[in-house]
C-alpha cells in the first residue's frame, strides 16, 4: 500500500495576521485635526474589493470626499509617510531572504491603510452622531469575505430606501431612444405592477435600468414564474421596438436584455454601472462623437492618463475633472469592475476641480501592457465619470402615491417633447417621491414656460425646477497637486542617503 503524503497547514496560520497586526479593522474618527472636514481613517486587512465597499459606504451616506490617501501595499502610509520597515522592504530586498511572493509579502500586501477627508450634504462636518456611528459601525463589518449585504444595511436603515427584499427585481439594458422610459413605466402598468423603485442612467445612447415592482392588487413581490416570464417577454418588445432612423450598426448587434430576480445584492449604483459596461457604453461611434464634442464645454472635459511604473510594476492611472458628488465612488467601482487591483490612490480637489490618481495592476498580477488595454480602461473610466453627469432640468415630483403614477407623469413629459435622460424613482410611506433628468428631444433648451405649464396638466404633484445646464467655463487653476509618483521620488532621494551598507 503507498503511502499518501499531503501538506500541512497549521490551523491558526489564518489568525496569524490578526495575531501580528492587532484587530482586522480599526476605524477612527477624526472632527479635531481640521477645522472645515472629518477625517475618516480605516487600518483593515486588505482583500479584492474592500477599498469600493468603504468609498460605497461613505457615499451611501451622502458624504462628499474631497481628499483622499490609500495605501495596501505598505509602501506609502497617511500623510505621504514612509514606513521604514516596508521602505527598507521595497528599496533592500537583500535585507530579506524571502521573494515578494513570500510570507512577507502575504503580511504587508494584504494590508489595507487609507484616511478620507469628508464632509456632509452642506459641506460641513459631520455632527450627527447616529451618521458617525453607522460608518463606524458598517466599515467594521467589511473585514470577512462575504459581508457585502452586512454592510450596505447599516447604511440602508439609516437611509431607509432598501426595498430590495420585499419586492421584485428587473434589469433592463438595451438601445436608448426618446421616450423609452415612459414606454416602460405604461408597460409595467399594462401589466399590473406597481413600481415602488426605479433608477434608470442613459449615456451614449444605451438606457440601464433597474426597476423594483409589486403585484398591483397584492403589493406582494411577483414570485409566479409564467408572470414573470410574460413581463420579460413583454419588456424585451418594447425595448426592442426602436425606430428605423435611430438604428445604427452597432444597434443591430446590441443586445436588448430584461431579467427578473428575487433580489439584487449589489448596489443599485454600482449595478447601473456594471450593467452600462456590459453594453459597451464606452463605445462610440463617429455620429455620436461628432455630437459629444458639440455638448461638451469646456468645464465637462476628462483628462485621463495612464503611465508605467517600471520600477516597482504598477501602471499609474491619472484623472483630472470637474470635482462632483460620488465621484470617488464611479472611478473606483469601474477599475475594480474590471478586476483591477487599487495598491495606492491619492485624491484630491480644489474649487471645481478633481485629481485623482491610482496605482493599479490587474488580478493576474500583471500592469497595463498593451496600447488596447491602456485605451479601454481610458475609455471605460471617461464613460464612468460622465454617465453621472445630466445637462438639463431636473424636476423633483412629489404626490400621493398610487397605481400608474408612474406612468401618468412619463406619459405628460413624453408628450411635452421632453426626454427622460436620468430617473430616480421612490416610495417613503404613502407618498412618491420621483427625481427626472429630462433634455428637449430636438436638442434645443428646455422651454422652462412649458415646464411650469405642466403643473397644471399633472394635478396635485409637488413639483420643483432645477436647471442645471452647464455654468460658464472657469478659468484653468494652476496648483500644487499630491503625487504619490512625485512622493516616491523625492522619499527615495531624500532617505537613500541614511542607508548603511551592510558586510556580509
Amino acid at each position: 500500500m503507498k503511502n499518501v503524503c499531503w501538506p500541512y497547514f497549521d490551523p491558526e496560520f489564518d489568525t496569524l495576521p490578526e495575531r501580528i497586526n492587532g484587530p482586522t479593522c480599526r476605524v477612527c474618527i477624526d472632527n479635531e485635526s481640521m477645522e472645515d472636514c472629518t477625517i475618516v481613517k480605516v487600518d483593515s486587512l486588505n482583500k479584492q474589493g474592500l477599498l469600493l465597499e468603504v468609498v460605497q459606504i461613505l457615499t451611501d451616506l451622502n458624504l462628499s470626499i474631497s481628499k483622499s490617501y490609500i495605501s495596501c501595499d505598505a509602501g506609502w502610509f497617511m500623510d505621504g509617510k514612509f514606513l521604514f520597515f516596508s521602505l527598507s522592504f521595497y528599496e533592500s530586498e537583500q535585507m530579506f531572504p524571502i521573494s515578494s511572493h513570500g510570507v512577507l509579502f502575504f503580511f504587508f500586501c494584504f494590508f489595507l491603510v487609507a484616511v478620507f477627508h469628508v464632509k456632509d450634504e452642506n459641506s460641513h462636518k459631520l455632527t450627527d452622531q447616529k451618521v458617525i456611528n453607522s460608518i463606524q459601525q458598517a466599515i467594521g463589518t467589511t473585514k470577512g469575505p462575504d459581508n457585502s449585504a452586512k454592510t450596505r444595511s447599516y447604511a440602508d436603515s439609516l437611509l431607509k430606501s432598501d426595498n430590495s427584499g420585499e419586492h421584485t427585481a428587473i434589469e433592463m439594458t438595451g438601445t436608448d431612444r426618446p421616450g423609452l422610459f415612459s414606454e416602460i413605466s405604461a408597460a409595467l402598468a399594462d401589466l399590473h405592477c406597481n413600481v415602488v423603485e426605479a433608477h434608470a442612467w442613459s449615456h451614449n445612447a444605451r438606457l440601464a435600468c433597474i426597476a423594483y415592482i409589486s403585484d398591483q392588487s397584492t403589493d406582494s413581490p411577483i414570485e409566479d414564474p409564467h408572470r414573470l416570464a410574460t413581463i420579460e417577454e413583454h419588456l424585451s418588445t418594447v425595448l426592442r421596438a426602436a425606430t428605423a432612423p435611430l438604428i445604427t450598426s452597432w444597434a443591430h448587434t446590441l443586445q436588448q436584455e430584461v431579467k427578473t430576480s428575487a433580489t439584487i445584492t449589489t448596489n443599485v449604483e454600482r449595478r447601473l454601472h456594471q450593467l452600462l459596461l456590459s453594453v459597451k457604453d464606452y463605445d462610440w461611434t463617429s455620429e455620436s462623437i461628432s455630437k459629444r464634442r458639440k455638448s461638451n464645454e469646456e468645464w465637462r472635459k476628462i483628462t485621463v492618463r495612464i503611465e508605467s511604473c517600471d520600477q516597482k510594476g504598477y501602471s499609474i492611472v491619472s484623472i483630472e475633472c470637474k470635482d462632483r458628488p460620488r465621484l470617488m465612488f464611479d472611478t473606483v467601482c469601474t477599475l475594480t469592475d474590471m478586476q483591477y487591483v487599487i495598491f495606492h490612490a491619492s485624491i484630491s480637489s480644489k474649487g471645481d476641480n478633481a485629481f485623482q490618481e491610482y496605482f493599479i495592476r490587474h488580478v493576474n498580477g500583471y500592469a497595463l501592457n498593451s496600447e488596447n488595454d491602456k485605451q479601454r480602461v481610458v475609455k471605460c473610466l471617461e464613460a464612468a465619470i460622465e454617465r453621472r453627469v445630466c445637462e438639463g432640468v431636473r424636476l423633483e415630483l412629489c404626490a400621493n402615491n398610487r397605481v400608474g403614477l408612474l406612468s401618468d407623469i412619463t406619459r405628460v413629459l413624453r408628450e411635452n417633447g421632453l426626454n427622460v435622460v436620468r430617473a430616480d424613482i421612490a416610495t417613503q410611506g404613502e407618498k412618491a417621491i420621483n427625481a427626472f433628468y429630462v433634455k428637449d428631444i430636438s436638442g434645443k433648451d428646455v422651454d422652462m414656460e412649458m415646464v411650469e405649464s405642466m403643473k397644471k396638466e399633472i394635478g396635485s404633484i409637488v413639483l420643483r425646477v432645477k436647471n442645471e445646464t452647464s455654468p460658464p467655463s472657469t478659468p484653468q487653476i494652476t496648483r500644487s497637486r499630491f503625487s504619490f509618483s512625485d512622493m516616491l521620488k523625492s522619499q527615495i532621494e531624500r532617505l537613500s542617503h541614511n542607508f548603511i551598507a551592510i558586510r556580509h
